[in-house]
């Protein structure tokens, strides 16, 4: 979901970052309003099933990473919505039963990276003058 005007968002905000049936929520460190950019901390990334049905499919995710030991990321505010308590807390309940390891596995990191150049490719226009220096 990308938003026309740009959101507000405030630091140790969660926020959500959609593309197609992977959603990645993170909290916000802080806007860099120069450059347009939400700097977040990535929390999970939850994939669901190509059909939501009903709201329980939507608190099943088909698969569910742990990001919290990831690196930060800095991307156009524009595609970022505020995410709601509704769908964030039960995801962060079922983070916490399978967080056995404290560290993040290579597949992890993989996946958010494989997000992350998904939403560029497809995102491109939103990513001018975005460069930090």
């Amino acid at each position: 979901m990308i938003n026309d005007s740009l959101p507000s968002f405030s630091p140790h905000q969660i926020v959500c970052l959609e593309h197609d049936q992977s959603y990645l929520y993170g909290e916000v460190i802080q806007i860099i309003e120069s450059k347009n950019l939400c700097w977040m901390r990535p929390l999970l990334l939850a994939v669901f099933p190509p059909v939501v049905r009903a709201v329980d499919d939507f608190l099943e995710a088909k698969e569910l990473l742990d990001l919290r030991f990831t690196s930060d990321v800095a991307y156009p505010l524009a595609l970022f919505r505020p995410a709601l308590d509704t769908e964030v807390i039960p995801l962060i309940g079922q983070l916490e039963i399978l967080d056995e390891t404290k560290e993040p596995n290579a597949g992890s990191k993989q996946k958010l990276r494989q997000f992350l150049q998904q939403i560029w490719q497809d995102n491109q226009e939103h990513f001018l003058g975005t460069r930090l220096q």
